[in-house]
């Protein structure tokens, strides 16, 4: 590899891990099921490596990535179409720009959360984030925890609660700012 082309790579990597999050929930809100998001994420990765030569320097990649996403899910619609269970490309299109019209508020929202999440407990944090991931038992971690499974839920209520209060409380401070 060339120092240009490794450059070049570079470039991109920065680019899309800074957005990975961000076109993978904008990619979420356009399409229902989670699995059909995977394999839209996968294929838009590869368009925007393949098209990152297009990509104007200096210029904004999320939306840039953000139109890619459009195509991408225009055309699994496309491919998809035989299914009754299909919203129409208008519709999309509808979508994705009110998406992207909500998306400056949801990235200070995540930011916000990120920033609450390393406030809870060690302990806490990784039991909260268990309970989120594909797959996850809540019998099995109610009785990890030592508590019952109402009581586990309750638990997780409270948490989200007081993540919930704290993202509020740090977005009013950024507005402050």
């Amino acid at each position: 590899m060339s120092p240009a082309e490794a450059d070049h790579h570079r470039a991109f990597l920065r680019q899309f891990t800074a957005n990975e999050a961000a076109v993978r929930a904008f990619i979420r809100r356009l399409v229902p099921a989670h699995a059909d998001a995977d394999d839209i994420m996968q294929e838009v990765s590869l368009v925007l490596w393949e098209k990152f030569g297009t990509f104007r320097d200096g210029g904004d990649f999320r939306a840039w990535a953000f139109g890619v996403v459009r195509f991408e899910v225009l055309a699994w619609l496309r491919d998809k179409s035989r299914d009754r269970l299909v919203l129409s490309p208008k519709t999309i299109e509808y979508l994705g720009s009110e998406a992207e019209a909500h998306e400056p508020r949801l990235e200070r929202q995540r930011k916000a959360l990120e920033r609450c999440i390393v406030e809870v407990a060690p302990a806490q944090r990784d039991l909260l984030m268990r309970a989120y991931e594909p797959g996850a038992r809540i019998a099995c971690l109610a009785r990890e925890s030592g508590r019952s499974q109402p009581g586990f839920y309750q638990w997780l209520y409270r948490i989200r609660k007081l993540l919930l209060d704290c993202i509020h409380r740090t977005l009013a401070k950024e507005e402050l700012s």
